[in-house]
């Protein structure tokens, strides 16, 4: 079964927040194992990349804003090479305050889901459906329409 991991700075604060990352990672269990990794926040991305860095496995995506934008199918294909090549998918979002340089290069790719700021509990859930809903399109499925 493909893994998944979702790297996260910061704890989500808000239940309901939480609550729908948990609905998508309970979706996603059909398709992958999901780990979430969150890491505490310090005092900027320089110093939070150690522990974001050690806790990347496989292929690994990093969400940036000046990172490449794709279709929802575009982001399907990404993680379906992936998945064919058995690899491991991380997806790394960093604080309010960015991810460090060194981060953004160690990663094979790096992602933006909009030119637009997201608040960055909100982006935990988008990213989560979005690799649901990516799943979903690999798999055939009309969910995604």
């Amino acid at each position: 079964m493909q893994k998944l991991r979702f790297v996260a700075v910061g704890k989500l604060k808000e239940s309901f927040y939480r609550e729908a990352v948990a609905e998508y990672v309970k979706r996603l269990s059909r398709f992958a194992r999901t780990e979430i990794v969150e890491l505490p926040e310090r005092a900027g991305p320089e110093e939070e990349a150690d522990e974001i860095l050690r806790a990347c496995r496989g292929y690994t995506v990093a969400l940036a804003v000046e990172g490449e934008k794709l279709s929802s199918e575009g982001f399907a294909a990404v993680i379906g090479r992936a998945c064919d090549e058995g690899k491991e998918l991380t997806f790394v979002i960093g604080s309010s305050c960015g991810l460090s340089a060194r981060v953004k290069t160690a990663a094979d790719r790096r992602i933006s889901f909009s030119d637009m700021t997201f608040p960055h509990q909100l982006m935990r859930v988008i990213l989560a459906e979005q690799v649901y809903r990516a799943f979903m399109i690999n798999s055939g499925s009309a969910y995604h329409k």
